[in-house]
């Protein structure tokens, strides 16, 4: 049964990835950490974000790239929501590793079950880890590309609710009714 738990949180993973990219390629109002993979090149990341070249330039320039071709494996590029891209330098790190991070704008049923949520997932930590499951929602780490920060965690926890099941309550029960969310 865990092994088709963890199976279904795979596939679900890349399907609701899929669902929130916008039309320009760039997750909505989130900054994201790419780290760079084997193959990559300036044309081929400008590509997964603005399915085109132009972001190439702005990639080097931002992160003072003196040769456009030489990137490294497990290099890290923070790439923001508003379509910018900056240095790793401009980064914000959060030193509360568990601040309860909590939308004011939930109805208190809402927030309820998404405290209800975490609290089966993680207990309510921003850093635990389960195999590729991590933080407080036990999101797959390929989803939280590369950015652990518990704001981070909330934004790609708000998205992946809302695109697979409209509010924390209909998450809540799904998770009731089968053990994950």
């Amino acid at each position: 049964m865990n092994t088709k738990k963890n199976l279904v949180k795979v596939f679900t993973t890349f399907g609701v990835a899929a669902l929130s990219v916008s039309a320009t390629g760039l997750v909505a109002n989130a900054d994201m950490v790419y780290t760079v993979q084997s193959g990559d090149t300036l044309s081929s990341i400008s590509y997964k974000f603005a399915k085109d070249n132009s972001l190439i330039n702005e990639i080097a320039k931002d992160n003072n790239l003196s040769d456009i071709s030489q990137l490294h494996v497990g290099q890290k590029l923070l790439i923001k929501g508003n379509g910018e891209i900056s240095s790793m330098d401009d980064q914000k790190t959060s030193s509360d590793e568990n601040k309860d991070a909590k939308t004011p704008e939930l109805s208190s049923s809402e927030q309820a079950a998404k405290e209800w949520i975490a609290q089966h997932e993680s207990g309510g930590s921003y850093t635990a880890q389960n195999g590729v499951h991590y933080g407080r929602y036990q999101l797959d780490l390929a989803y939280l590309g590369g950015d652990l920060s518990p704001e981070h965690q909330e934004e790609v926890a708000k998205q992946y609710m809302q695109n697979r099941y409209g509010s924390w309550q209909a998450a809540q029960a799904h998770w009731i009714a089968n053990g994950w969310w």
